[in-house]
């Protein structure tokens, strides 16, 4: 019999054609090779999947992985992740969220839960303890996610804890995410419309099991050396949890890469009225950390009697600098309002700033509202209007929640839509920050900051500052992030730790729970495997090397004023550096060699590959 520390050893398979439930057995060596949550997802639907199916049909799955550090007795593991295949970008999508679902999953007694086919009518998921049943769920259909995890709680008992889609994600909305706990989101890459497509509403997990460990003395010690540097740390032991996320309004605002106006500007004169420091006097009741977090930069607040959880920096950049909006009550509700419709925030708020853009210059008229506010910078009661018209699919709102590369395409400009691979880059303006750029230009999901945080070394000075405007040595740097990030998503824990940790911390948690005997060198190399496993997914799905690139005006169009006045981002400077970085060939795709080195040698892009991604082997 196998040990399966850390893990549970089950993989729930549910069959919404068959309306079936079955438990499966964890392969354990893959599950050490790839070890979880991102990794494993990304195997399992790479094996189940064909990477050109299309992402809104009944062929794609919806993989809901927990890592083998999610719920164990370590800093921050209250993580999980999403792995399907997005309608908004076609590349493979691998979203992630917090609180307390996915350390429930775990104590339900599964790593993980396979969703294939579609169901022909709204249904929900039910977990207790090992055993799953399919329920109806039309009488949720049509709540927002905040009703619906309350009418699930009535039913099921407060304890238990909810993951659903809103609206949006019924709407089939590119831009929808799933949410738990009414606040926390897989929010990005659309994974709420594959949920929504297949008519699932919800998935309740209630668990009272445990998790088993190797070696629990060494657990502690690990635990005790990780708290430590965390507590030490300036960002997670003093900034984060003061300010929450927000913090960085005013820190990215003084380097002048703070994106205005939907990236025509790098600098907001009224930050700090949206600042972190502003959202903690005025409108925080209470902090409102996930499951086993000593950093709890998350925000419960207050205005005008709705109240909830967030806003998390990016949501304040969006609806707040990238909409030339300073009134932080109103962006506020409008962050409310992604969690009840069940968008993600990132790419709601800046499609609605590519909206206002379009707007200024003449491409959506007047008479295209509706009645509804102007697109105006600075208008906040658009922000919050818009906001509730994309989640419910209304009018101009219907196409707006398609996102901002589909909407601004529709108006014959897909140039203003400040996005890569069709899902719209963060709150870091990349003229002003070359390595995170480069990040965003190969993030294997489009534009996201969270996939290898260069903000870290080019602005905070961790673990070493860079100069945020060189490009040398952002290659070697940027591809060891991106590898970083890639493991610790896979064991389950919050990136923020890396603020504090390094990779010798993380494989210390994983050897004492799992039994393993890796190095912090290993536990990045895991990393790489599952950055190259994704990127050969993406290339088989038709993702082109050319697509690894910035918005024209990012690349063209100087900083007009600001700390950054003058720079452009030099992605040609930088992205071939990478491609060699990483091993890959000249034209950016990984070579035979590498991915046999990695141990994916089954994996390989071969020409065939290239030309049938193309439609071009027939």
């Amino acid at each position: 019999m196998q040990n399966y520390f850390g893990y549970q050893g089950a993989i729930l398979r549910v069959n919404l054609n068959e309306k079936t439930v079955k438990n499966e057995s964890l392969n354990l060596d893959e599950a050490l090779k790839f070890i979880g949550g991102r990794g494993l997802g990304t195997k399992i639907f790479f094996d189940e999947v064909d990477p050109k199916t299309e992402p809104l049909s009944a062929e794609n799955k919806l993989i809901f992985a927990t890592g083998p550090l999610t719920g164990t007795a370590t800093p921050t593991s209250g993580r999980y992740m999403v792995i399907t295949k997005s309608p908004l970008t076609g590349t493979i999508a691998c979203s992630n969220s917090g609180g307390y679902w996915g350390p429930e999953l775990k104590f339900a007694g599964y790593d993980a839960i396979i969703v294939e086919g579609k169901s022909d009518e709204p249904v929900y998921l039910n977990i207790t303890d090992g055993k799953a049943e399919i329920k109806d769920a039309s009488f949720l259909w049509g709540m927002t996610a905040g009703e619906a995890t309350t009418a699930l709680e009535e039913i099921h008992g407060n304890k238990a804890r909810v993951a659903t889609i809103g609206p949006a994600g019924e709407n089939l909305s590119r831009i929808s995410g799933i949410m738990n706990e009414r606040g926390r989101a897989a929010g990005r890459s659309g994974v709420g419309a594959v949920m929504g497509f297949k008519n699932l509403k919800a998935i309740v997990v209630r668990g009272t099991g445990k998790i088993s460990v190797n070696d629990e003395q060494s657990l502690k010690a690990a635990f005790s050396r990780s708290m430590a540097k965390i507590r030490e740390n300036g960002v997670t032991g003093q900034g984060l949890p003061a300010y929450g996320t927000a913090v960085l309004v005013n820190i990215i605002n003084e380097n002048g890469a703070m994106p205005t106006n939907n990236f025509q500007e790098s600098y907001f004169d009224k930050a700090e009225e949206i600042s972190g420091e502003t959202l903690a006097e005025k409108y925080m009741k209470k902090k409102d950390p996930c499951y086993r977090c000593p950093i709890a930069c998350g925000r419960y607040c207050e205005v005008d009697g709705i109240e909830g959880s967030g806003p998390e920096y990016e949501t304040v950049w969006g609806f707040g600098s990238d909409c030339g909006i300073s009134d932080l009550g109103e962006i506020i509700k409008a962050n409310y309002w992604c969690n009840e419709y069940g968008l993600d925030t990132i790419s709601a708020a800046a499609t609605l700033a590519a909206a206002m853009e379009l707007y200024q210059k003449g491409y959506i008229k007047k008479e295209d509202l509706d009645g509804g506010p102007e697109l105006i910078w600075g208008n906040a009661e658009a922000v919050v209007e818009w906001t509730k018209r994309m989640g419910q699919g209304k009018g101009l709102g219907a196409k707006m929640a398609e996102g901002s590369y589909r909407l601004c395409e529709s108006y014959g400009v897909p140039e203003l839509s400040m996005s890569v691979k069709k899902q719209e880059m963060p709150a870091y303006d990349p003229r002003g920050i070359q390595g995170i750029g480069l990040n965003y230009a190969t993030s294997n999901r489009g534009g996201c900051h969270v996939r290898g945080y260069m903000i870290s070394p080019e602005i905070l000075s961790l673990p070493q500052g860079l100069d945020r405007f060189a490009t040398e040595g952002k290659a070697e740097w940027t591809k060891i992030f991106q590898d970083f990030t890639a493991a610790i998503d896979a064991v389950g824990l919050c990136l923020f730790t890396s603020f504090a940790m390094g990779a010798d911390d993380y494989a210390d948690l994983l050897n004492a729970v799992c039994g393993t005997e890796l190095t912090g060198n290993d536990f990045i190399a895991h990393g790489e495997r599952i950055w190259n496993l994704e990127k050969v997914f993406n290339l088989k799905a038709g993702i082109e090397p050319s697509q690894d690139t910035l918005p024209k005006r990012l690349l063209e169009d100087p900083i007009a004023s600001g700390p950054s006045k003058g720079h452009v981002n030099k992605l040609s400077e930088t992205l071939p550096q990478y491609y060699k970085a990483r091993g890959w060939a000249e034209d950016g795709v990984p070579t035979l060699e590498k991915l046999a080195a990695l141990g994916l040698g089954e994996y390989g892009v071969t020409a065939l590959d290239k030309l049938a991604a193309l439609g071009l082997d027939e």
